[in-house]
């Protein structure tokens, strides 16, 4: 098949570029016209006429199913952002001066959970009476998936080299400290006072696994400063690190934020870490292609304010970053 002009007064239609991406993600014209409940004949028929339309061939047909042209290529990429485009647009048309409604949902890490998930869901709850949030508490790694495959509206990530596509706002940036039990405190100088890595690299620490975020920042700077830490518990949980370091039976290190209600009940001391100082970005996150409602944007501007007011009261020890709203 070959076309070698475009037909004047080219118009395409919204549910042919449905119809194009259903082909593509099925993988067979019979698996597509079941899913879009249509017969085959006449899907065949939409593509020949969005192929003629076009003047170029957008699939090959083989009797293995289909695969794309490069042109095919071009228009699914086009297509994916055209049909985000509409319903973005139908969904800003729909809010537009009415109360946020809805349910957003929210990716937590497990570290910024245990501080910002209560207040933002009782602000949340205060501010926006129709909002359902529902904050989902997991490891980096599920939160960039769920993101990606659009489970969630907004995510907070502290690495998004892996996702330079998403729109991402800087939030802040903290240190890690290390904690100890208050009778087990191991250091001639006084908790509060910083502490070098590798004083702590012969003492016996609870980490998360190395599938863990947090771990891969702690074992990279180690290995940057050719220390060696001495890991002897692997747990993924911070209550349970926690816990276990509150008794007396490890030390770890984790962001003060992570540990600040059992400072403040008097079950953890701690003091920063330097020589190196182990720093990490904390990030709002969320996928351009996904609709952007307006109930996910008032609970990105909660999710700053009560930010701001938990650094400036000392419960989230970090320094903020002034950066400009999610797109």
């Amino acid at each position: 098949m070959a076309y070698t002009s475009v037909p004047r007064g080219l118009t395409i239609d919204i549910k042919q570029l449905r119809y194009f991406i259903a082909i593509v993600e099925e993988g067979s014209l019979s698996a597509a016209a079941a899913r879009i409940g249509i017969a085959q004949p006449s899907l065949s028929q939409h593509v020949k006429g969005l192929e003629e339309r076009l003047g170029v061939e957008l699939l090959i047909r083989s009797p293995k199913g289909v695969t794309l042209t490069d042109a095919g290529q071009t228009l699914l990429s086009h297509a994916h952002d055209i049909l985000a485009a509409v319903e973005r647009a139908k969904e800003e048309v729909r809010l537009s001066g009415a109360e946020p409604y809805g349910r957003v949902s929210f990716g937590l890490p497990s570290s910024v959970s245990m501080v910002l998930s209560v207040p933002l869901a009782e602000t949340t709850r205060l501010e926006l009476p129709h909002v359902n949030l529902r904050a989902v508490e997991a490891m980096s790694g599920f939160i960039r998936d769920w993101l990606q495959d659009g489970s969630i509206d907004l995510g907070i990530l502290y690495d998004i080299s892996m996702v330079r596509h998403f729109h991402a706002r800087h939030l802040m940036t903290e240190d890690l400290y290390f904690f100890s039990a208050p009778d087990a405190w191991p250091f001639k100088t006084p908790p509060k006072v910083p502490v070098a890595l590798s004083d702590i690299a012969p003492y016996e620490l609870v980490l998360p696994s190395g599938n863990h975020g947090l771990r891969a920042l702690i074992d990279r700077f180690a290995k940057a400063s050719g220390i060696r830490l001495n890991v002897v518990v692997e747990m993924d949980s911070l209550a349970q690190i926690r816990t276990l370091v509150a008794r007396g039976s490890a030390y770890t290190l984790l962001a003060p934020a992570s540990a600040h209600d059992s400072v403040e009940k008097g079950e953890l001391v701690g003091g920063p870490v330097v020589d190196p100082v182990i720093r990490r970005s904390v990030y709002l996150v969320r996928n351009p292609e996904k609709v952007v409602t307006r109930a996910s944007r008032e609970v990105e501007r909660i999710t700053v304010k009560v930010i701001d007011d938990l650094v400036a009261r000392g419960i989230w020890k970090a320094d903020l970053s002034d950066q400009e709203p999610l797109p």
